[in-house]
């Protein structure tokens, strides 16, 4: 890209810089006044701009292409030219935006120092850029299980529109891994991804963070929504976000446009908005901490994200994708899971989903000895099960129970877990625990266990009505 517009209102001196930028390699579009600049500049953004900052006859001047410029194609370098040159000037031009400030009458090797200069500045910014968002559209959606094939089924009927999505699951769940597929999937995907952690910007400083600030000291500073400008902005957890500045979000969602803070001037963008939130929105609506106009605007396509206990089939992929991840990013060992240590994985807690498998992950392959296989005594909690003889440690509930209850109790709970492990497939489970497929039904249905769907997948539950009964 070596498209170079020059706007002077001198037709010599445009014509001038023009030839001599022809004769190093470089095309040129020549404008004199700001009528024809910002027609320019509208129909197809250049890769650099000169500017001369007065032009007769103009309805705007130089420093008001600059910030209109700025404010709309924040990547083209602008080098700034001027015959009535002074420090003010330069200092103005440099604070909205430009790469550079020459006085004319100038030393022609001296501004195509400038523009070569300018010109591999924005190269590599822009290709800094991509390298961050190739490394965004790399987050990877692992899984096989049913609750898993029904969330990118409908992942995959939204990346191709531009509508808000809200997506809603546990903390840890991989809400974010999820909007991030929507972005990598969707016609945006070479534009930016911007996160905004609702919760962890403080109150006071959340409208500055997204809108950018203006001041005579440090001139634009471009806020999340402006630096999104094409692509996606992401809400992370929006329900802390302050009362005060939904409103605001509000109107942007509305408007496409917002002013920066200590600013005048309307900055338009182009954004698709995916939010996401552990929390029941409408019970924060009737506490009257989110807005409910927000709340509609957003939630155009609600998508609920599984947690890791409806897809412990995905357990074993996922743990194994996170070793290899661990291997090539901090050079740990690339180790294998055995059979005992995916069972036990498949049939523990979760309540920080995939987030803590990640960690567990980490945590063994830095704590463990070596490549050998990874087994189950090593896993966190593992200690608390068996003591090192073998034998099995009861918890003090099953303990304090007569024989024929903690029986059923045991079995009750083992085979909801072996059945959920499984995805709520009976053969599958039979074949694991040892059993008939029609002995194991009849086992199931004197322990009041009955599976059901959610989410698209079976689910084992214990039949709360046929225990009510039983009680």
């Amino acid at each position: 890209m070596s498209d170079i517009l020059i706007v002077d209102d001198e037709r010599d001196i445009r014509e001038l810089i023009s030839d001599i930028l022809k004769d190093e390699g470089f095309s040129t579009r020549l404008a004199g006044n700001s009528d024809d600049a910002m027609a320019a500049i509208n129909a197809e953004p250049p890769a650099l701009m000169i500017l001369d900052i007065w032009l007769k006859d103009s309805r705007m001047d130089g420093i008001d292409i600059l910030k209109a410029t700025k404010r709309d194609n924040p990547d083209v370098p602008v080098v700034i030219i001027s015959g009535h040159g002074n420090i003010e000037i330069a200092v103005a031009a440099i604070k909205q935006g430009a790469y550079d400030f020459i006085e004319k009458p100038f030393n022609i090797d001296q501004l195509l120092v400038v523009i070569r200069r300018a010109m591999e500045t924005s190269r590599l910014r822009r290709e800094n850029q991509s390298l961050k968002r190739r490394d965004v559209t790399s987050a990877e959606m692992l899984g096989q299980s049913a609750a898993f094939r029904a969330l990118v089924g409908q992942l995959d009927k939204v990346t191709k529109s531009n509508g808000r999505v809200m997506l809603t699951g546990p903390a840890g769940s991989g809400k974010e891994v999820a909007a991030r597929y929507i972005h990598a999937n969707s016609s945006r995907s070479s534009a930016p991804f911007i996160t905004v952690n609702c919760a962890g910007v403080e109150p006071d400083r959340m409208e500055e963070v997204l809108f950018g600030r203006e001041s005579a000291d440090r001139g634009i500073e471009p806020g999340l929504l402006e630096q999104a400008h094409g692509g996606v902005v992401y809400f992370d957890e929006v329900a802390d976000m302050p009362l005060g500045t939904q409103s605001k979000i509000l109107r942007v969602l509305v408007d496409q446009q917002f002013t920066r803070v200590g600013g005048n001037d309307k900055v338009r963008v182009d954004l698709r908005v995916i939010s996401s939130t552990n929390k029941n929105l409408e019970e924060a609506i009737e506490a009257e901490t989110f807005r409910q106009e927000l709340y509609h605007r957003l939630n155009v396509v609600p998508i609920a994200v599984p947690s890791l206990e409806d897809r412990r089939e995905d357990i074993p992929l996922l743990a194994e994708y996170f070793i290899s991840e661990f291997n090539t990013s901090q050079g740990l060992p690339q180790r294998e899971l055995t059979d005992d240590a995916i069972a036990l994985m498949q049939t523990m807690i979760w309540p920080g989903n995939v987030r803590q498998l990640k960690n567990l992950v980490e945590r063994v392959l830095i704590l463990g000895d070596g490549s050998d296989p990874i087994e189950a005594r090593e896993l966190p909690g593992e200690e608390d099960r068996a003591e090192e003889d073998g034998r099995v440690v009861l918890s003090s509930a099953l303990a304090t129970l007569p024989l024929r209850e903690a029986r059923e109790a045991f079995e009750r709970e083992y085979l909801l877990t072996q059945i959920n492990r499984f995805g709520g497939n009976i053969s599958r489970t039979a074949n694991f625990v040892g059993m008939e497929r029609s002995a194991l039904h009849r086992k199931l249905k004197s322990l009041g266990v009955v599976t059901s769907a959610k989410a698209g997948v079976r689910v084992a539950h214990v039949d709360e009505e046929a225990e009510a009964a039983e009680g």
